[in-house]
C-alpha cells in the first residue's frame, strides 16, 4: 500500500496534456453483475466468470484543451513521484449530477488509494457548483469497477441492456450514483 500523502491532484493544464493517456492500462474482466428491478429497488447479484480476460478501453480523441479552466467540466490527473498515475474527468451535467465520464488508474496503483483520492476530488469540485451528487456508467462485465463504486458509496440506480448494441460482448450497461442528500 502506497502512502496517500505522497499523491498530488492536478487539475488539467496544456502542459499536462501528455500524460492524459498513460493512465489508460489494461484491466481484467473476472465476473459481471446482474441486475434485477423489484418494487422499485436495484439489487444485483455477482457472478464469476471461469476465465478471466484482460481487455482495454480505446484511447479517447477529445480537443483536451476544453478540458482546461472551464466552469462546467474538469480533468484532473493524480501523480506520484512527477508520474502520472491516475485521472478523472468530470462535467457538469443537466440533471445537477457531476457525470464523471472516465476515471482511471495505471494498473500497479491500483489498490493504493488513488482512485479514492480522485473520486473525493470530483466529490469537492460538485459540492463547490452546489450539484446534488456524482453519477457515471460501467459495463456489467466490469465487476472489479463495480466494486470500487459500491465502496465508494456509489449505488445502482439503472441498467440499460441496449446502449451498447454495437458492442457483442457487453449486455448491460450499468449507472451508478452517489447522491449528497
Amino acid at each position: 500500500m502506497r502512502n496517500e500523502s505522497e499523491i498530488i491532484i492536478s487539475p488539467l493544464n496544456a502542459d499536462l496534456i501528455e500524460d492524459i493517456h498513460t493512465t489508460n492500462d489494461y484491466f481484467t474482466l473476472f465476473g459481471k453483475i446482474i441486475p434485477s428491478l423489484q418494487s422499485g429497488q436495484w439489487t444485483y447479484e455477482e457472478v464469476l466468470f471461469d476465465e478471466p480476460k484482460e481487455t482495454r478501453f480505446p484511447d479517447d480523441k477529445l480537443d483536451w484543451i476544453e478540458y482546461i479552466n472551464q466552469e462546467d467540466k474538469m480533468l484532473f490527473l493524480a501523480y506520484m513521484n512527477q508520474v502520472c498515475i491516475g485521472q478523472i474527468r468530470i462535467i457538469q451535467d443537466w440533471n445537477r449530477l457531476c457525470y464523471i465520464e472516465n476515471i482511471a488508474t495505471k494498473k500497479e496503483y491500483r489498490g493504493s488509494g488513488v482512485g479514492k483520492l480522485l473520486l473525493n476530488k470530483a466529490e469537492e469540485w460538485a459540492k463547490q457548483k452546489n450539484l446534488i451528487g456524482m453519477s457515471l456508467e460501467a459495463q456489467d462485465d466490469n465487476l472489479g469497477a463495480c466494486r470500487f463504486y459500491v465502496k465508494q458509496g456509489f449505488i445502482l440506480g439503472g441498467a440499460d441492456t441496449l446502449k451498447q448494441s454495437c458492442t457483442p460482448n457487453i449486455d448491460t450497461t450499468l449507472y451508478w450514483y452517489k447522491l449528497f442528500t
